[in-house]
């Protein structure tokens, strides 16, 4: 499962982290524009590590920080059933 997040998960992710610009920037990339990881290590210079630790580093500030009434859950689907979960996912992050 791709990790994903909107711009204001995200921001809200952030909020109380101490991180520098650059771990914001390649977690954004990542995270909230869907960019590859391996696209920083090759603009930057830096290693596959390097880039994993910084999106993973706002990645686990999300836990704990959904919303009212929702839980973020991970599951093996036959591919018709994924597709409905998927579709379940977009509509809520409408709301």
């Amino acid at each position: 499962m791709k990790k994903r997040l909107t711009e204001a998960q995200f921001l809200a992710a952030i909020k109380d982290l101490k991180i520098g610009q650059r771990t914001i920037d390649i977690a954004r990339g990542v995270l909230v524009e869907g960019r590859p990881q391996a696209e920083f290590v090759t603009s930057l210079g830096l290693s596959k590590g390097a880039v994993s630790q910084a999106v993973s580093r706002v990645w686990g500030a999300t836990k704990g920080n959904l919303p009212e009434g929702f839980e973020q859950v991970a599951a093996v689907l036959p591919e018709y059933q994924a597709f409905i979960v998927k579709k379940w996912a977009e509509n809520a992050k409408r709301k």
